[in-house]
């Protein structure tokens, strides 16, 4: 009979987790309190009358235009939102349409008229400049239509990352990733919901969607924006009528 060798026993260390057969799971990190906090948000936010419910780039366009033209006024009103109050950059947009908001008429316009149209937006006579150089591109390469992809948005000038994921939202319906402003960056890292605090709007979309369950990512820019403008604001935060004063990181300390 065949002599059954005994091996020697030997002991192995496993990492913590490791030793099962299965890839150790990294925990996923997610801010302490995230769904309180977003649910007492929603519920300040219930009345919708902040400035972004009622003059918003979402209530700039011409519901009414062709497909094409309602995309081309939700960018055209991204790009004049860009360090302008919503109050502001509704009047302009208004001011365009009734001259006819297309393609083809601001091609036909002068610069000058132009100006005068959109002033006193923040920065416009830079906006002239990048409305007419991406509304050239837009017809030359997209037939007059809007590009369908973040990749293609943030090459035109004067288009960023935030107006390029909302103009995905707003034009074509479609969630390709966070839209982070100002007030999405401000109040992020004063509830924590980073995991480190960030410097820039584009770092804290990052840190967001890292964790942030996608079906939440459309509704959170228009939730905190109307937060920001309300309560949560940036200089002197209504802390006292905030909801999540109990468990805000921030709150005691501004």
């Amino acid at each position: 009979p065949r002599r059954s060798r005994r091996r020697k026993s030997v002991a192995i260390a496993y990492e913590p987790g490791q030793g099962d057969g299965a890839e150790p799971q990294r925990a996923r990190w997610e801010p302490r309190d995230w769904r309180e906090q977003l649910e007492r948000i929603r519920e300040m936010r219930r009345s919708k009358d902040a400035p972004v419910d009622e003059m918003g780039v979402q209530k700039c366009y011409d519901s009414s235009a062709p497909p094409q033209v309602m995309r081309y006024q939700v960018l055209l009103a991204l790009m004049l939102s860009s360090q302008t109050k919503d109050q502001v950059t509704s009047a302009a947009m208004l001011r365009l349409r009734r001259h006819g908001l297309t393609v083809d008429t601001v091609l036909q316009m002068d610069d000058e008229t132009l100006g005068q149209i959109i002033y006193p937006v923040g920065f416009w006579r830079n906006k002239v400049k990048y409305i007419k150089q991406t509304t050239a591109i837009l017809k030359q390469k997209y037939g007059g239509d809007i590009p369908s992809t973040v990749e293609e948005l943030v090459q035109l000038p004067g288009v960023g990352p935030k107006m390029a994921h909302l103009a995905m939202h707003i034009a074509w319906d479609s969630v390709a990733g966070i839209a982070v402003d100002t007030h999405v960056h401000r109040i992020s890292n004063r509830l924590k919901w980073v995991k480190k605090e960030t410097k820039h709007p584009e770092e804290t979309r990052v840190a967001l969607e890292d964790w942030l369950p996608r079906d939440l990512w459309k509704e959170i820019n228009w939730l905190l924006v109307g937060f920001g403008q309300q309560t949560c604001l940036p200089v002197n935060p209504r802390c006292s009528q905030c909801l999540n004063q109990d468990i805000c990181p921030a709150a005691k300390r501004l």
